[in-house]
Formats: C-alpha cells, structure tokens, sequence
C-alpha cells in the first residue's frame, strides 16, 4: 500500500533539508546538531500519518527511550554502561589535562616516520583495528593524532576523510566494530546463515581488506599532493578549554539521538519503497546512508530471506556511502567535531571519493561478480 503523496512530499522536504541545508544555509552549517534534531522530530511525526499494515509508526514511548539512551550505552565494561557521550567526555578530558605529553609523543613520531608514512599507517591499522576496538575510539585515536601532526589544515581535513572511510570499513568485519555491523549479525544469527563473530569478516574481508589498503595509499597521494607547502609547519597547539571538551561530548549526544529520530522517522520510506528494489539498484539508492543512520537502514533491508549476493550489496552500499558526508558515520561526527570540519569542506574530497569507491565496489560485486 503506497503512502499518501502529501506524506511523500513532507519526507521529501525533510530530506532535501538534510541533505542540503547543511551546505546553502550559513546557520544551519554552524548549528547542524540542533538542526538534525528539528528534522528527526518533525520525520518522526510525519512518519505517524504513514499507515503501514504490521508496522509501528510516529511517536512511541521505546524511541523516545532509544533516542535518550543511544549516545549513552553501545555497551558495558564490567557491567557499567558504555556509550559515544561518555567515550568522547571522558577521552576528551584526558588529552585535556595530559595533551602536552601525549602530543610531544606524537610529534616524537612524526620525527622518526615520514609523514607520507604515518599517514599510511594511521588509516591503515586504525581500518583493521577499528572491527575490534570500536570505531568511535578508533576516530578519537585518529584526530588526537591528526591534529599533532605538522599539517595544513586541508591535509588534515584531507587525510582525516580518508581515514574515517578506512574505520568506517573495517569497523564492520566483528560485530564489535560498529552498530550496523551488530544488527547484521543479530539478524542472520538463524536460519539458514547462523551468523556468528567472523561471518561478516568471513562474507566481506575480501572487499574491505583491500579497501582499507586502498584508502591507505590514497591518503599517501593526498599528503604528497601537500608536498612543500605542508613543511616546516608546526602542530596546531592545543587551545581546548574544558567547556570545549564538555560541549563536544554534548553535540555529539544531540547528533546520535538526532540521527536515531531520523533513522525511525523515515522507517515508513524504507519499508515501503526501498525493500522491494532489486540489490543492483539498491545499492546505489543506500547512498541516503550519507544522512541518515546506516544501522536502521540495515535492519529495515537485512534479513534471512536475502541471498548472500544482496546481503553483501546492501552492506558493503552502506558502508561506503557512510564516508561521503558527515552525518553518515560515527567517525565522521567524532572526527569534524574535533577538528572544525565544515559540512562544505567534508563533501569537497567525501562525495568524490564516495562515488569512485561506489563505482569500483559496483564493478566488483555486479560486473565480475567477485
């Protein structure tokens, strides 16, 4: 049953919103968090006149709760709740009060590697490693080390995006990595997959390994590119003061519980319209998930009736498409956040590099079916 055309046009406003308010208004660029949570709020009540036979709609009592709980619990160690608020505060408050020691190191490793050869190392091993120490600490450990590095700000904004591209990947080998990755898991634990803790680094290792490789040496090229103007620069200094860091972890929170609203809000469009469109096709329609939270995209398109053909298409859609802007992933929000980065200066080298790398994938998995 398709939805009303004035429920239609509301979405699409929302969307276009999202998608470009960010980039044409000067105050919206400079309040994006409160803005997201307008449009998940004002999604989430248009989404309640979508009729869906089955299929819960609009305000309800557990989003409001998921929405509030989100950025504060991906987890637990020894039974104490983890989350994205509290990784950032906590994190941020420790480089706030030994930032001149752990700075000094890094820039003690600046001098013993090149920088072309840190900068591979760094989008390289926090890729792999993301899977298995969580993307959100891999972004954290990646902006501390950005932001010490002797750097132009392009470069740094270059090799940042480069590098959340590689975590946003390798995040998704382990269900440890990242949400998307947990939701795939959970929803082919049974039949007939019995997904387990290596069946998506088993399914999709043979794409992301490379992948990681790839943005590696492209983020080499970037730093080169750089060259002589980048030498003899010196590490930013720190400046944070301890509202900064507490006003992060704060925006942070807003952005997360803003994306869960969105996610939720557009579950009618989803449900609706994108389930029923061939894996091909799909593939390239999941670049919404530059947007909006590619973990609710996942759970609305995966499941046991899949073959592993789909599977691996809407996955590894999501996945790429996430890099292209700053709402699509967890390291993005962390990484701009710290480092100042525009909506504007994100998109200049993520959308290019976003659709050459959806290109490629495209090639891999529907042309030579690899």
């Amino acid at each position: 049953m398709a939805l009303e055309v004035g429920v239609l046009i509301g979405f699409l406003v929302i969307f276009i919103a999202v998608l470009l308010g960010p980039f044409k208004i000067k105050i919206i660029e400079e309040n994006l968090e409160p803005f997201l949570l307008v449009c998940g709020v004002a999604a989430m009540t248009l989404s309640g006149f979508a009729v869906i036979p089955g299929v819960e709609t609009g305000w309800r009592m557990e989003i409001i709760e998921e929405a509030i709980t989100a950025p504060l619990h991906v987890g637990e160690i020894f039974g104490i709740p983890i989350g994205i608020f509290q990784i950032v505060l906590i994190v941020g408050l420790i480089i706030y009060k030994w930032h001149t020691p752990i700075h000094g190191a890094i820039r003690k490793l600046t001098d013993i590697l090149s920088v072309k050869i840190l900068g591979f190392l760094l989008i390289v091993l926090l890729g792999l490693f993301s899977s298995v120490m969580s993307a959100i600490l891999a972004a954290i450990i990646l902006v501390e080390v950005v932001n010490a590095m002797p750097l132009s700000r392009k470069s740094k904004i270059d090799l940042t995006i480069v590098a959340c591209f590689s975590i946003g990947l390798g995040a998704a080998l382990t269900p440890l990595g990242e949400p998307l990755s947990t939701i795939a898991i959970s929803k082919l634990s049974g039949e007939p997959y019995h997904a387990d803790f290596m069946f998506l680094f088993n399914m999709l290792g043979k794409y992301i390994i490379p992948g990681v490789l790839a943005y590696g040496i492209i983020g080499m090229f970037f730093l080169g590119k750089a060259g002589q103007k980048d030498q003899g620069m010196g590490a930013a200094e720190y400046s944070e003061t301890m509202k900064d860091v507490i006003m992060r972890a704060v925006k942070v929170y807003v952005f997360i519980a803003a994306l869960v609203l969105l996610g939720e809000g557009f579950k009618p469009i989803i449900l609706e319209y994108f389930i029923h469109i061939p894996s091909p096709v799909l593939y390239w329609v999941n670049m919404v998930s530059a947007i909006l939270d590619n973990a609710t995209l996942a759970a609305a398109e995966i499941g046991p009736a899949l073959d592993e053909l789909q599977i691996r298409s809407i996955l590894m859609g999501l996945l790429v498409a996430g890099g292209m802007l700053i709402p699509g992933n967890i390291p993005n929000i962390i990484s701009a956040g710290k480092l100042g980065i525009t909506s504007k200066e994100w998109a200049r080298l993520g959308i290019p590099l976003g659709l050459i790398s959806m290109a490629i994938y495209f090639v891999i998995i529907f042309v030579l079916g690899i």
